[in-house]
């Protein structure tokens, strides 16, 4: 079983948060060739080893969290809290 720290609820089951993907930087909109739309919105890199991500609390308190886990072990290292 993975555990998620939720800064608003604390450790739960990974199963109560929906997996928004890795952080990645925005394109401009005012430049970005619709290449590095693509690139940003369906290629994703996949990596062994520790990745910052997003997830959404559906099953608790409805926030997003944005974490450090290593996608080897699934050890989560440290958790930021965002803004609704």
């Amino acid at each position: 079983m993975i555990e998620l720290p939720c800064a608003w609820c604390g450790p739960r089951n990974v199963t109560e948060f929906r997996y928004l993907g890795e952080v990645t930087p925005r394109p401009d909109p005012a430049t970005a060739t619709p290449e590095e739309w693509r690139a940003y919105l369906y290629l994703r890199r996949n990596p062994l080893g520790a990745v910052e991500e997003r997830w959404y609390h559906t099953a608790g308190c409805r926030r997003y969290v944005r974490l450090h886990r290593d996608t080897g072990t699934d050890a989560v290292t440290n958790t930021v809290t965002e803004a609704r």
